[in-house]
């Protein structure tokens, strides 16, 4: 399979172990026609896509009487309305293709178990997972399937060790503590997710699904 990546961060798409092994585009998703330009020359080079990962984020930490309407907005544009621009036109593709197709979303445990100072990056979490059930629900006559990954405290580029220092202090425990405050006092790592993305791009008779990836959080379990 062709692996593509897309990302805004020019470094980070750079690096010699993403531009070496993938072909790469630099675009804004928050952008429709900068996805759309980039969707269209993906099709016009390897005639489609089967699977989609929407996975831009951005976690801001703010008590939310006190946020500011821009900085909330800013939020939803990236946690939420990216995803919907992602979603929408890569449907487009899918339903001209007739091929079926997946579309997967990286949502978070925030979107059901919000944490303190961080509902302007819950809330819209919160409106993805409601998204991805959507998409669920209108396109899965024509066999597109949409699923989601619940993904908790994750060492990566969003969650930053000084990020995770933060949400720390925010429960009162240490950064070790934080990690691995889990059923299975495991710390997951960002290979985890993406074999869940993988597992689930797979399970061609699975949509709706929403598979958590925590090391278990009682309080963020779906059923």
């Amino acid at each position: 399979s062709e692996v593509i990546v897309v990302d805004f961060n020019k470094n980070k798409i750079n690096k010699k172990n993403i531009s070496g092994n993938f072909k790469t585009y630099l675009c804004d998703v928050r952008e429709r026609p900068a996805f759309k330009k980039v969707l269209d020359n993906i099709c016009k080079n390897y005639g489609g896509i089967d699977f989609v990962i929407s996975n831009a984020g951005s976690a801001m930490q703010h008590e939310i009487a006190t946020i500011t309407d821009q900085d909330l907005i800013q939020s939803f544009q990236t946690n939420f309305f990216a995803h919907q621009i992602v979603a929408s036109e890569s449907i487009k593709v899918m339903k001209n293709q007739k091929m079926e197709g997946c579309l997967l979303f990286n949502i978070s445990k925030q979107s059901v178990n919000p944490g303190i100072n961080f509902g302007a990056y819950g809330m819209p979490k919160a409106a993805l997972l409601a998204l991805c059930k959507q998409y669920a629900i209108e396109y899965g006559h024509l066999g597109i399937r949409a699923n989601g990954v619940n993904a908790d405290r994750i060492e990566s580029g969003l969650l930053t060790k000084s990020m995770i220092k933060k949400r720390a202090r925010s429960r009162k425990v240490s950064s070790k503590q934080y990690l691995q405050n889990n059923l299975l006092k495991q710390k997951v790592l960002a290979e985890d997710v993406a074999n869940a993305f993988y597992s689930l791009a797979l399970s061609k008779k699975t949509t709706a699904a929403i598979l958590t990836v925590d090391g278990g959080n009682i309080e963020a379990s779906m059923r």
